[in-house]
Parts: C-alpha cells; structure tokens; sequence
C-alpha cells in the first residue's frame, strides 16, 4: 500500500522518472525554417525513407523539399500502378523535377540513386533497365541518363550526397510474382561463396565473370538451390546491371570534391556470398568519397546528418563512449547481415566524423541478444541503470535496441517504467540491426550538433525532434511488440486476410486500420505518459525543459501490408 501511495504521489506532483520535477516544456519562436533548401529524393515512400528523414530535416532548421509521392511510390502486386503505368517510381518526371529544383537555385542534394535510376530499392532488385524518355521525347539510355544527371549536378557550389545499394541476396516477396518459397531457395543460391578475388583481380568484369562460380570456380548448378536456371539468369542480369551503373556513376565523379557516395548494404549474410567481391569492390573505390554501410533504408537520415556536420557545424563532431550490455556484440549481428554490431557501430560512428574515446561527449548504449541466457535480468538491468545515470549526470545519450527480441517484452518494459524516455537524443529497435544503428546515430548526432552550434531555433525544429524521438519509440517499441502482432492476428483470424499485401486477399484496408488504431492507442499509452514526464536537453549547456504531450493521429498503411505503418502526430 506503501509503494502504490507513493506512486500516486510522484504522479500527482509531476515528476520525472528520476524522481525530480518535470520541468515546463520549452517555447521558442515560432516561424518558418530559413535554414537552407535540401532536395531529397528517397529510396521510396515508406515512413522510414519519407517521413522520418522530414521530421530529422526539420529539427535541423532546413527546408526540404521532395517530389510528388506518385513520382517515386512503389505498389506491391495487385495494388495498381502509378501515374506513369508502373508500380514503380517515374525516372523521367523526376529527372524533370531534379532539373527544376537545379535551375531554381538549390544547391543541396540527397537522391537515391535506387529511385532515379530504378524506380525504387523493391523495382532495383528485380530491374533488367530500359531506355529513359524524357518528357521533350529524348530517349536515353540508361548510362546516358546517368550521365544527365551527374552533368546536372556537377556546379561546383552543389554538395551532393548519392545513396545506392548492393543489391540483396533474392527479390522481394509480394512483387513481380515472388513467393516466399522463390525467395528462399534463389536466396540460398546468393548465399553461396564464390571464388575470392583480390588485388589486381578484383575488377569488375571478373566479378561478374564469377557470379556463375562456386568457391571451387566451378558453375554452381541451381537445381540444387531448388531454382530454375531461368530465374538465375534473370537474377544475374540485374545484379550486374546494378553494379554497372554504381561503378559507372563513380567512375564519372571522380575529382568531384563535391559529390559523396553512401552506398548501402541490403540485406546480406555473415559468410562469404555473392555479395562479398561486390563489396571488396565498392569499398575500393569509393574510399575517400564516402563509405559502404551495412543497412539501406536509413541512409538518407545518415547523409543529411553528415551534410549538416559538415556544411553547417564546420566538422565539429562529438566524440562517442560506447557502451554494450547483452555481450553478443561481437558476433555477427543478424542472419541478414555480414558483419558483427561492434563493426557496424564503429563503420557507422567513422562516416560520421565521430570517434570513439571513453570519456566521449555523447554516450552510445547498446543492448544485443544475451550472450549468456543467465545474465539476461543483468543486461537489462544494466542498461536501465547506465540510463538512469546518465539522467542524472545529464550525460546526452542514444540508445539502441539491438537484442532482436532477445529479452522478450522485459527490457521494454523496464525502461518505460523506470527511465525518461524524453531525455534521449536518439532511438531505435525495429529493423534489422544495421538499420537500428543507422536511425540511431543519424537522429542522437544531428541533435547533439544542433545544440552545440548555437544558432537560434523555432518551436518547429523543437516539435520536429520530438516527433523524431515519438515515432521510434512508439513504432519499435509499441507497435512492433504489440499492436503490429495483435492487427497481424486480426487480419489473418477474423479477416481470413494477407497481413503483407491486404490488395491479394481483397481486405479492406479501413477495416484493418481501425482495429489498427485501437491496438496502436492501446499499447502507446504508457511510452506517451513518460514522454509527457520526461525532461528534455534544450542546449549545449545540460538545460532542460519538459519533453511535452504528443498524441497519435491518423494512421494509415503505405504498401498495404501491416509491417509498416505512418503516424501523423499531434499535441503540444
């Protein structure tokens, strides 16, 4: 009775986690952004491309501007086509509107290289290219249009961040016809080692020579991978049109100081595959001009955190102490990926500017899976304690989930119960690993740098990382371990639906998307209620101010399937 009174009366007073007063929310001018124009156009329109990368701009004080959705969707099979009669993005409209943006003065750019010359990262993997038409009926082909589009950004007062992708190891599930069975199996055959190149080797005509080739030089046969020569062919044939084009593109870039590459990796495998000379490759030869990362949908956010380092904090990074717990840090981070979390991390932290040092100025947390099934309450009960800590020192601090459910609901729970959720810089658990490290660092290093550089900020680069910080908490903890599970159910049991592609099984979308809603409120109330008592960095001095009240909107499913899902926000 003792404990619940004393509840009641923390809740009654207003305090925070810490058991300290929740301060008053911030209030800054209001007014537009005048911070510079940024044109961005991203890999698709899912939230994590669009929405996410807006709200980070946002906070940042820039302007971004982007296409026309319908210019760079991508629809799933049986969800219909686009303006341009595709299901995926219009390269010529977008090469247009790129022009526009050009001759209106922009000097900014992050553009996916996947969108422009593919129609999007699901089109990229499964694309045999075609000839561009331009809207005045210049047909191109595709190294021709790549040459337009570097000759248009190549002005010397242009920075231009390029985002590309080594292509995974299968298509996608749900487009083009692919079954889950399809995938598995030419996945399988992606997976195969082949022979390892090196030195003057490792050229691109002999990588494409061996993608044939088991690790012996001999041809692999697909019937043992249960696929069809018809579909490996196919297969190849995009695979090296991929990395032509990306060769091609840093091939005719070299000597623009201005123009920087991130190409990143989608989904791999941790032994030697099909993958392993593309990368030695790429790694060559973009040294200097960028990096190639583990992860792909996060990369706008780490480009435009990089350009506003670079551009507008005149290089002053943080230095970063990183912290893991869990102890599995060292192993390979995931079955779709080809590194482990301590190289992920270090990768990720060098493309930022960021070094690494024990006393750093902003603290990484990180809790992998439990490398010892006794210690799992121990690593959650570190982790809660290291963030505790470092509210109290006033420590700025990024955390990221990275145990992929290795502590079931436990961890979550604790750290909504127990910490500030407002007081962190950045967050993230949903995707796979490498995508966790990408959103988290990109989001907890642009905040830091926007504290650090003083200038003066409006109540919207405010509201807008508020919401940078609400959307990753509620979409990787409450509706990724909840509500996405409770409307996955309720489409497959009650609505003998296809919780991955609604348009397949003919469910209506406005009946999943309410039962959505309820389980989406439902399960958020309480990551809301700590935001609402948390406290806040407001400056590079440690001041606080209270986090605020946030409340969800309207929600709605961008590719009709239940996996992904956008929020709009409201509140004060």
């Amino acid at each position: 009775m003792r404990r619940l009174l004393a509840i009641l009366l923390a809740l009654c007073l207003g305090l925070t986690a810490c058991g300290t007063a929740v301060p008053e929310p911030q209030t800054l001018p209001e007014g537009e952004n005048s911070g510079p124009e940024v044109s961005y156009i991203p890999l698709d329109d899912r939230p994590v491309n669009a929405d996410r990368v807006e709200y980070l701009a946002e906070s940042l004080g820039y302007r971004l501007s982007m296409p026309e959705e319908d210019l760079y969707r991508t629809r799933l099979d049986g969800q219909g086509t686009n303006p341009n009669g595709t299901p995926y993005g219009d390269r010529a409209a977008l090469y247009d509107w790129l022009r526009e943006q050009e001759e209106a003065g922009c000097d900014r750019y992050v553009l996916s290289l996947d969108q422009l010359l593919s129609g999007g990262l699901v089109n990229s993997r499964s694309f045999l290219g075609e000839d561009v038409t331009l809207r005045d009926g210049t047909v191109l082909s595709e190294a021709e249009f790549l040459g337009a589009i570097l000759d248009l950004l190549s002005g010397e007062e242009n920075e231009v961040y390029l985002l590309d992708t080594v292509m995974r190891l299968a298509p996608t599930v749900g487009y083009e016809g692919w079954e889950l069975a399809g995938y598995e199996a030419l996945r399988s055959y992606g997976m195969a080692a082949r022979p390892a190149l090196a030195g003057d080797k490792l050229t691109l005509e002999n990588i494409l020579s061996a993608y044939p080739l088991g690790a012996d030089g001999e041809v692999l046969d697909p019937a043992d991978f249960g696929v069809t020569q018809e579909a490996v062919d196919r297969y190849l044939l995009c695979r090296a049109r991929k990395l032509r084009l990306v060769s091609e593109a840093l091939t005719l870039t070299e000597g623009m100081e201005n123009i920087h590459f991130l190409l990143g990796v989608d989904d791999s495998a941790p032994t030697d595959s099909i993958q392993t000379n593309e990368l030695a490759y790429l790694r060559q030869a973009v040294e200097g001009r960028g990096a190639v990362l583990s992860g792909a949908d996060e990369d706008g956010m780490l480009a435009l955190c990089r350009m506003y380092a670079q551009c507008d904090c005149e290089g002053e990074l943080p230095a970063v102490a990183v912290r893991y717990f869990g102890g599995s840090e060292s192993r390979a981070s995931s079955d779709y990926d080809h590194q482990p979390m301590t190289e992920i991390v270090a990768a990720h932290l060098s493309y930022l500017g960021c070094e690494m040092a024990e006393d750093g100025e902003v603290q990484l947390l990180v809790l992998t899976a439990p490398a010892d099934e006794s210690q799992r309450k121990t690593a959650v009960r570190d982790c809660v304690a290291a963030l505790r800590d470092a509210r109290k020192a006033g420590t700025p601090t990024i955390l990221m989930d990275a145990a992929k459910n290795g502590y079931g609901t436990d961890f979550q729970r604790e750290l909504v119960r127990k910490t500030e959720l407002g007081f962190l810089l950045g967050y993230a658990g949903f995707y796979d690993l490498a995508n966790a490290t990408g959103i988290a660092l990109a989001n907890g290093v642009a905040r830091w740098l926007c504290l650090q550089n003083g200038a003066p900020r409006t109540q919207g680069q405010a509201d807008a990382f508020r919401l940078t910080l609400a959307d990753s908490l509620v979409k990787d903890i409450c509706y990724k371990n909840q509500a996405k599970i409770q409307t996955t159910a309720y489409v497959r049991d009650t609505l003998r639906g296809d919780p991955d592609n609604f348009c397949r099984t003919e469910t209506d979308p406005e009946a999943v998307l309410a039962q959505a809603e309820i389980c989406l409120r439902d399960a958020a109330g309480d990551v809301l209620a700590n935001l609402s008592r948390s406290a806040m960095l407001t400056d590079s001095e440690g001041t606080l101010a209270g986090f605020g009240t946030l409340r969800i909107g309207k929600v709605s499913f961008p590719w009709l399937r239940v996996f992904e899902i956008r929020m709009e926000w409201e509140g004060s």
